[in-house]
């Protein structure tokens, strides 16, 4: 474990790392006695640091919802991050790349909360009840310190999240089988990747349930009108300046947006 005094450097280290677009090194390297208290307890720090700056926290991210991600992180359930105002982007935005280091794309599916949900023992039918509307959704995800990582420098790093984009058609949760969503995603007119949203560990409030169970340790919850990301059902796709990015969910609409 480390101690609070390493904890607010890991912080200060990622913010810094944010600030000036250069990656540190890995926590992992840095503090080699780190666990995984310690990194969700830097990604606190890091984030009551942007909140405490003006930023509004807006909702969480799950990561390493499939079982191939969890095996190569060495990890036997997903993880967490946290959402905040100035990381959202609608549908058609132009990005500037420059704002990330190595930005990379996943597709997944936003959940929008229609009512608290907080406690432990939450299953799929709870987080079903409990939202209001699901709407198609990419991360983009970046890197703020060196590679490779371990998972503690992962989840230290906010779980990897730097952003979201949101789009497509809004729908309530019964609307259609959200198991069965599937999507591409085009760069520059290529199919890059495509996939379905039950790759999300069978379905996509699954990943919702676990995080509620998870907050629930610390006494915390899911909020009414707050933002949740599922988590990807596709690879990550690098993009850089120049790239024109179009997410097809076909029912359910599409996603299109530039980096510049």
């Amino acid at each position: 474990m480390l101690t609070d005094e390493e904890r607010r450097r890991g912080a200060a280290d990622l913010t810094r790392a944010e600030t000036e677009r250069v990656a540190i090194p890995q926590l992992s390297r840095t503090f080699p006695n780190i666990e995984i208290a310690d990194a969700y307890v830097i990604q606190r720090l890091w984030a009551e640091g942007r909140i405490a700056k003006g930023a509004r926290q807006i909702g969480h991210k799950i990561g390493l919802t499939s079982r191939a991600m969890q095996m190569a992180s060495k990890m036997t359930e997903p993880d967490y991050g946290h959402l905040l105002d100035d990381m959202l982007y609608n549908d058609g935005a132009q990005i500037r790349a420059d704002r990330f280091l190595a930005p990379r794309l996943e597709v997944e599916l936003a959940f929008v909360m229609g009512e608290d949900l907080k406690g432990s023992g939450k299953r799929i039918y709870d987080v079903m009840r409990a939202t209001e509307f699901i709407v198609p959704a990419l991360e983009i995800i970046d890197y703020r310190t060196e590679v490779p990582r371990a998972i503690t420098d992962t989840i230290a790093d906010n779980a990897a999240s730097g952003g979201m984009v949101v789009g497509g058609r809004t729908i309530r949760p019964m609307d259609v089988d959200i198991r069965w969503v599937g999507a591409t995603l085009s760069k520059n007119g290529i199919i890059e990747e495509s996939g379905v949203s039950a790759a999300i560990m069978g379905h996509p409030a699954a990943g919702v349930a676990w995080l509620v169970n998870k907050l629930a340790d610390q006494d915390i919850g899911l909020e009414r009108g707050q933002i949740v990301l599922a988590g990807s059902f596709t690879r990550p796709v690098s993009v850089a300046a120049g790239d024109v990015i179009h997410a097809d969910y076909g029912p359910l609409g599409a996603i299109g947006v530039s980096f510049v």
